[in-house]
């Protein structure tokens, strides 16, 4: 699914991806005003690692916003309100989130933990 500016082509925009998680990350932190610990027992990740997801995803909303570029969500299927469904074209779901970035791997061991 594709979301750009109005009036501009989006040929001539230039497109910032948002995962199905980050999606999902925004959908309960924001939407449904869930606690981050909450929303990662949902998403069956750790806290820590969904507070990357979400920070990652709200950085991605900002610039499409800000910047006036389109935002793509890919990987996997979406539905969308209860009557709206679609399959977005995509990587997939395990795309290896935060991997080659610096960010590390995520997920239930190592890293800090907050206290």
């Amino acid at each position: 699914m594709l979301f750009k500016p109005a009036g501009v082509p989006a040929s001539r925009s230039s497109e910032i991806v948002l995962g199905i998680d980050e999606l999902e990350a925004l959908r309960l932190a924001d939407l449904e005003g869930l606690y981050q610990e909450d929303a990662a027992k949902q998403m069956n990740v750790s806290r820590q690692t969904f507070g990357r997801i979400v920070s990652s995803a709200r950085k991605s909303v900002a610039q499409a916003l800000v910047q006036g570029r389109s935002l793509r969500i890919e990987g996997g299927a979406v539905e969308m309100a209860e009557q709206r469904a679609f399959e977005s074209s995509g990587r997939g779901v395990g795309r290896g989130r935060g991997a080659g970035k610096g960010k590390g791997r995520g997920g239930r061991s190592g890293g800090r933990r907050n206290r």
